[in-house]
Order: structure tokens, then sequence, then C-alpha cells
């Protein structure tokens, strides 16, 4: 009698459905994916929950597929500003060296699910090569260029334009036109003062591009929105942009 072999079972809740809601993972061909599988968990994301600290080993590598995350530097005396996000699009925590150490914070900001994988074992994916080795750096080459945007963005942009960037890099990741967010945790993501959020988040209601009620915003107008930041947008969007275009050779 002939036995069949068959590679071990994934867990129930890790689909090709599911998986494929993080773009990065989805640019991988359907064996790539499937290889995963026995690695994969699909993790709950509850907003405030830090994946990882400055300073910490990076245990985890996390591809968010609802949820939104903030990556953080914290300063010497303990104020915080934001130098990147991500969600869906792309991944958090690949290191690479096995002694590296976490650079920044990485704090869910929008509630959600996510895949992680051992650290380890994307290390030893991404030093065999292939198709996600691939994709890692491509990805990381876009987050190089929205991190070199942000920082030139924060030098010659009015609070007005900062604003109107950090909500739109929330809107290409979120499900809604509704962003959960407070005027305090915007003006320490930018660094800036509440009265100034406070004073920018009216001058955009009263153009008819948002209105806020407490602890939410809703983007009415994402046009006006883009026109109203310039060019510390442009780009942006680049990164949220379908995956076929942003991960094609």
């Amino acid at each position: 009698m002939n036995t069949i072999h068959s590679t071990p079972a994934a867990s129930p809740s890790v689909s090709l459905i599911g998986a494929q809601q993080n773009d990065l993972l989805r640019a991988l061909s359907r064996d790539d994916l499937l290889a995963l599988f026995s690695d994969l968990e699909l993790v709950t994301l509850p907003e405030g929950k830090h994946l990882f600290d400055f300073g910490d080993t990076v245990d985890y590598t996390y591809f968010p597929t609802n949820a939104i995350v903030s990556l953080q530097y914290v300063m010497e005396d303990g104020a915080t500003t934001e130098i990147a996000v991500v969600g869906r699009e792309g991944v958090v925590g690949v290191a690479l060296n096995p002694t590296e150490r976490a650079s920044y914070s990485a704090v869910v900001q929008t509630a959600g699910y996510g895949y992680r994988l051992k650290t380890s074992m994307l290390r030893d994916v991404f030093y065999t090569g292939g198709p996600l080795a691939q994709q890692l750096m491509r990805y990381t080459s876009m987050m190089f260029a929205q991190l070199a945007q942000s920082v030139a963005g924060s030098r010659h942009t009015s609070i007005e334009q900062k604003l109107c960037r950090w909500l739109l890099e929330r809107l290409d990741r979120s499900m809604s036109n509704e962003l959960k967010v407070t005027q305090e945790m915007i003006a320490n993501m930018l660094g800036v003062r509440r009265e100034s959020i406070t004073g920018a988040a009216g001058k955009l209601a009263q153009e008819g591009l948002i209105t806020y009620r407490r602890g939410c915003v809703t983007v009415l107008d994402r046009n006006g929105m883009e026109r109203r930041a310039g060019s510390c947008y442009q780009g942006h969007n680049t990164i949220a942009a379908p995956v076929q275009q942003r991960y094609a050779a």
C-alpha cells in the first residue's frame, strides 16, 4: 500500500485570503506564500500595544493587515516623534543581524490584525534569497524614500500641510475615511503644541476638507487634502499604491 506524504497543516487561522490582506505577502506567489504558512501566526494587535521598544531585541516581524503601526523615536527627555507609519502595505521589525537591537519603538496606533513571523526565520528566508527577500529590499528602499521626504517636509511646510500629510498617511492604510485620533496624539507625533493642531484642524474644517469630533476625524475631500498638503505628500501615496505597481521589478 502506498503512503501519501503531505506537508504539516498550518494553523486554521492562517489562510491565503487572510495573509494576502497584507500587500507585501500578496506580492508573493501562491507557492511561496504557502511555504511560510507553518511559521506564520495570526495575531491581534490592540491599540497602544508596543510590538517592541528602542533597544529591544526584535523577536518577531509583523505583517499588518488592517492594523496601523506607528514607528516612533524617543528623545532623551522622553519626547516622542513619529518617524514613519506602516499598515497593510508593509512590514515592521526587519532585523537581519542576530545581535541587532531596535533603533525605534513600534506602537499599534489603530487596532486590528496582522501576521507575525519569528525574526530568526525571516533571516533564514532572506539569506537564502528568493521572492520574499526581493520584496523586503524593495519595500525598504521605498521606506527610506518616505523617511527622506518626511524629514524634508517637516522643515519646509506649514502646520496645516503637516497635518494633511499625517492624516493622508493614515487614510491610505485605513478601510474608511474616518480616523480615530485625538488632537493630543497628533500633536505628540508631529512634535508640536496641541493648540497648533487645534488651529490647523479648524482651518481645514472651514475649508470643507474634514470634520472633527472628539476622538474622530472624517476626511470629506481627499483630493482637496492632497492639494493642501502639497509636495510634502507627493510620493507618500506611492508606498500605499496597488502592490502590483509598487513591487514591480
